[in-house]
């Protein structure tokens, strides 16, 4: 019932400025750091929701990155996930090739991830990141050959 509340009263991602870790080893899976999830952030340890937030690390702005995007697909929640989990199905068929292609091949955190390290992409997309839909457009090979490029699949 609290998640259903959470989701409920989540506020829309234009009006979420900073966002605040909390633990939850129920939402954040294991391999994963954190994730956003109706503009909460979860964590898996203490030390990481801590260093999430005392510290403007590449983990927060990946995770306010998702934040931007939401605000591009019509600043709803709804529509982000809906989208985020349309283009992880669409991924499927790369599951045999790559590790993790599901998440790592995922337009959204393919932006996120090469503009985590980036201090001031926030503050250059105040009005969302709109750099998913030029993913979005590649083909799924292609989106390979970056991942593996760039070496985001870790």
């Amino acid at each position: 019932m609290n998640s259903l509340m959470m989701i409920l009263r989540a506020p829309r991602p234009s009006s979420v400025g900073d966002m605040q870790a909390t633990v939850s080893r129920f939402w954040c899976r294991k391999g994963f750091t954190g994730i956003t999830f109706f503009g909460h952030v979860f964590t898996r340890t203490q030390e990481d929701a801590d260093r999430f937030n005392t510290t403007f690390d590449a983990l927060k702005n990946h995770e306010m990155i998702h934040v931007r995007q939401a605000q591009s697909t019509h600043d709803s929640w709804l529509l982000f996930y809906v989208q985020y989990l349309w283009c992880s199905l669409m991924c499927i068929g790369y599951v045999r090739r790559m590790k993790g292609a599901m998440y790592y091949l995922n337009p959204f955190e393919m932006e996120a991830y090469r503009r985590m390290w980036e201090k001031d992409y926030l503050e250059r997309c105040s009005e969302g990141a709109n750099e998913w839909r030029e993913f979005r457009r590649m083909s799924l090979a292609a989106r390979m050959r970056y991942v593996k490029k760039y070496n985001i699949a870790r």
